[in-house]
């Protein structure tokens, strides 16, 4: 009887585990959830001011793997609101007027900590303005270039639990002036590769692979350069393929070109409709979500806005033309590329694209006329859009909830692991300007609350998530490894529950540089009761689909997100 009984037991578990696997790695993506059906009806997201004063611009943020955000604009706009007691010689700061012409007397960094809502100052040696950085795979922020003396800057940020770290300034150099440049992390051990800039028609490496290495040209920034319009190839897109090579988008132009070898691959389609999308254009670009579905290999990259034909030479006239409303999608992977466009609700530049963890794209920040710089641009674009990319063509988009803050030239956004979206900055004036100017200075910081942090779908939402590694290894996970992956949900859960990672980006100037999002397979899953569920999950398998480092790790059920939990992968 005792062994009936067993055996019954027995039975059922499997056909509980047979379930819950069913669930994990046999459902059909297609299925679109309630919640997205509702998001144009009625939940349009809700907007949160977190603080009144940040002190410094947020024209630069990137989010830590400690849960704190760095945030930090140029060193010459002025007297921000953290005084530091001593210059970079030493001598002290008095106060003096003199102290209101040093730069190095205030703190034009700053790191906020999301928990207890706070700030505290950093210092700056050089002048970040205009720079660009990457994570590295043990989460420090390697932050290169800038302005005069910052301009060939390496610096470093590495994110600490006690609160005392500050930015450390590297001994070497760049070989050439980086403003306006582009970074994007490489599979190789850490090996960082900076394109562009202002009058830089090359890129190099950080670090170097040898120390005679200097820059490399590069003929596809020179052919995209447009000399009457600012340039309009400054701060270009770059995007990582799962195969390694790194997708170069610049004005209207692409390439994939392969770094290993310092050779261009493949020459892509002119994207179509008149106008430009990089600075000062300044549309936005992502790398949509990579699916073990299809092995990562499907990678496809989405351009949106930027300014049309004329718009730099206009506004330095006082005459604002109409942004772009086009966007375009393309797979830059395989041999058929083609531009497939459609049009977001209204014309946008300046705008931030950010992937949020339903795999959904946010369209936040910018304006609807003339283009980047001192002043060059009207009509804020107060409303979010939400871009939903496995929908029909012509019901993508959604108007969201708007805002009351216009977030103009030197704004950004970034993901936060709790699902919200933090907005700070906004300063088209060229020094700290409170009055009398169009858009003045701007140090609010909010929250954008998506619609599905709402209440309402809190009985969809994993809860507790846990990330559980492979006893003794717990300093990472190494690609193609199973790690588990535990949490608490009060139902059984939907046909579409996905484990979505993303990697945080480093975001300003409208791009969100190694924003990436992966969709990991699930290989089992079971309950342990009480409504605890122990899934068992597939790192990406390399470096070349997912660069070593900190990932935010979110469990989607029904297209209601959890709250993310940090993931290291590592080199095997």
């Amino acid at each position: 009887m005792a062994a009936q009984e067993h055996h019954s037991l027995a039975f059922k578990s499997l056909i509980i585990a047979a379930f819950f696997l069913f669930h994990c790695v046999g459902f059909i993506s297609g299925i679109v959830a309630t919640t997205e059906l509702q998001i144009s009806q009625q939940n349009r997201g809700q907007w949160l001011l977190l603080l009144n004063n940040t002190g410094v611009v947020g024209m630069h943020m990137a989010l830590t793997h400690r849960n704190t955000v760095l945030m930090f604009d140029q060193t010459g706009s002025g007297p921000s609101a953290y005084r530091l007691r001593h210059r970079f010689n030493g001598r002290r700061c008095t106060g003096s007027r003199d102290d209101l012409q040093d730069p190095s007397c205030y703190a034009h960094s700053v790191e906020y900590d999301i928990s207890s809502n706070t700030i505290r100052p950093l210092r700056l040696y050089t002048d970040p303005w205009c720079s660009s950085g990457s994570f590295l795979s043990n989460g420090t922020l390697l932050q290169v270039g800038g302005y005069g003396r910052g301009s060939r800057s390496i610096r470093y940020f590495r994110p600490c639990g006690d609160r005392l770290c500050d930015w450390r300034q590297s001994r070497g150099l760049l070989t050439h002036d980086r403003w306006y440049a582009s970074n994007q992390l490489l599979p190789d051990n850490d090996r960082v590769i900076v394109v562009g800039g202002r009058r830089a028609f090359t890129y190099e490496f950080v670090p170097k692979r040898s120390p005679h290495e200097g820059a490399f040209d590069l003929p596809f920034l020179h052919r995209t350069y447009d000399r009457n319009a600012g340039g309009n190839n400054l701060y270009p897109f770059l995007h990582l393929s799962s195969d390694g090579n790194l997708f170069i988008f610049a004005n209207r132009d692409s390439i994939l070109f392969n770094p290993r070898h310092n050779r261009v691959v493949k020459t892509y389609p002119r994207i179509p409709k008149v106008g430009a999308r990089n600075y000062p254009s300044s549309g936005s670009s992502v790398i949509l979500p990579l699916d073990y579905k299809n092995k990562f290999q499907k990678v496809e990259v989405m351009v949106c806005g930027g300014s049309t034909l004329g718009a730099f030479r206009a506004a330095n006239e006082g005459r604002f033309l109409k942004g772009l409303s086009s966007c375009g999608r393309m797979v830059i992977t395989g041999n058929k590329h083609k531009w497939n466009m459609e049009n977001m609700p209204g014309p946008r530049l300046l705008n931030n694209m950010l992937v949020l963890p339903t795999g959904h794209v946010l369209i936040i920040n910018g304006a609807k006329r003339g283009c980047a710089g001192w002043n060059n641009a009207r009509n804020a674009s107060l409303q979010p859009y939400l871009y939903t990319p496995h929908q029909k063509l012509g019901r993508r988009f959604s108007v969201l909830k708007a805002t009351r803050i216009p977030r103009m030239y030197h704004s950004s956004a970034i993901l936060l692991p709790d699902g919200r979206v933090l907005v700070a900055g906004s300063n088209p004036n060229n020094r700290y300007t409170f009055r009398n100017v169009a858009y003045p200075t701007e140090l609010r910081l909010q929250a954008f609350v998506p619609h599905y942090m709402d209440r309402q779908y809190h009985h969809y939402r994993p809860q507790n998530v846990t990330i559980n590694y492979a006893p003794g290894k717990n300093y990472g996970v190494k690609h193609g490894e199973e790690f588990g992956v535990g949490f608490w949900l009060d139902r059984k859960p939907s046909k579409d529950l996905e484990f979505n990672v993303y990697a945080p980006p480093f975001t300003t100037h409208s791009i969100s540089m190694n924003q990436r999002m992966l969709k990991l397979r699930c290989r089992t899953m079971v309950t342990a009761g009480g409504g605890r569920i122990n899934a068992l999950v597939e790192a990406p398998p390399s470096p070349d689909v997912a660069p070593s480092g900190y990932y935010m790790l979110t469990v989607v059920n029904n297209g209601t997100p959890s709250s993310s939990q940090w993931v290291r992968f590592i080199d095997a």
